[in-house]
């Protein structure tokens, strides 16, 4: 890869980054029974996942949604945030290459297929980090269980969001 396409790599990775602060951040839905809240951050890092691979959405994952929650006064968890959605993104853009290069084919039911194995994957990765992260780490013991609802409904609006976006994304071709 040559200096310029790794600088506008690093660009649009940073793009992605700044995406999933602003998402996290402004559309939040209260979520009482966890004094969380349910937000769009995870489409698009769903979406840096598809479109930029591994080692970009891993960044714009980790680092967006851990930003978000240092600047929306959740730092405790950051930590957290910076590992479990970092984790999903790297995870999601694996699942996603490999399923599509399984299906060698870019036919649309192929790639839907790959978008909801590796976008269910990932907010698996999501429910589970942070029910861990709480039970264990924040101390908060099995009480934590009550965020998994509202975890799933965060993993599933990212999903739907993420899934109406791509088509629109791919086809501008500014992410190769």
């Amino acid at each position: 890869m040559n200096q310029n396409k790794r600088i506008y790599k690093m660009v649009i990775t940073s793009l992605f980054t700044a995406m999933v602060t602003v998402a996290t951040m402004i559309i939040q839905i209260p979520s009482p029974p966890t004094n969380g809240y349910v937000n769009l951050g995870d489409g698009i890092i769903l979406l840096a996942a598809w479109l930029l691979g591994p080692l970009p959405a891993l960044f714009a994952g980790g680092v967006g949604s851990c930003l978000a929650d240092l600047l929306a006064g959740y730092a405790h968890y950051a930590p957290g945030t910076l590992l479990i959605k970092g984790a999903m993104g790297l995870l999601a853009a694996l699942l996603f290459f490999s399923r599509k290069k399984a299906a060698k084919k870019e036919a649309k039911k192929a790639t839907l297929l790959a978008e909801l194995i590796s976008g269910i994957a990932a907010e698996i990765i999501m429910v589970v980090g942070y029910f861990g992260y709480a039970c264990l780490l924040l101390g908060k013991g099995l009480a934590a269980a009550t965020s998994i609802p509202s975890n799933c409904v965060q993993g599933l609006a990212g999903i739907l969001c993420a899934i109406a976006l791509f088509p629109v994304l791919k086809k501008a071709n500014l992410w190769e």
